[in-house]
């Protein structure tokens, strides 16, 4: 008999101890902060915004390599590589720049990877309105969306 309630007890306790290793590991992803949520716009929404002239910032945030390869970007974007977004926001012109501005961000991830996370940096940094292009500089190509030149070494 003291060998089934020992065995018993050793089942109890090692039920305990899953149950509570489980609400623990639950509780501590559930309060672990989650990276703010960010909206996208289309390439049509973006091109109807710059046809009605509402002012939009608008941030190329490809890779140094993909932009260096490039020839062009979206009219009137400001190329911010991506790793340098959060050290680049504490000084001109995106220091500067008013956290109620509408901001939208691009790559050439037609996933949206890189310009999704530059978007929630952003929002993380205060600004309000802050959108990722849906399907980044693919999408704005093939929307015939307007192109400006690089100059030469432009980087």
């Amino acid at each position: 008999m003291s060998l089934i309630k020992s065995s018993t007890m050793c089942a109890l306790l090692w039920i305990t101890m899953v149950m509570t290793a489980r609400s623990v590991l639950s509780q501590a992803t559930s309060e672990a902060p989650k990276p703010p949520e960010f909206e996208r716009i289309t390439a049509e929404e973006l091109k109807a915004k710059i046809a009605r002239n509402e002012p939009v910032t608008i941030l190329d945030v490809r890779s140094g390599d993909v932009y260096s390869r490039s020839d062009s970007k979206i009219r009137g974007a400001m190329f911010v590589r991506y790793r340098r977004l959060e050290s680049r926001l504490a000084v001109p012109p995106l220091k500067d720049l008013p956290r109620s501005a509408e901001v939208v961000t691009y790559c050439s991830c037609p996933d949206e990877a890189t310009s999704g996370r530059a978007a929630q940096v952003l929002l993380a940094a205060g600004f309000k309105r802050v959108r990722a292009l849906k399907g980044g500089w693919l999408a704005w190509l093939d929307a015939g969306g307007q192109v400006e030149f690089k100059p030469r070494g432009q980087d």
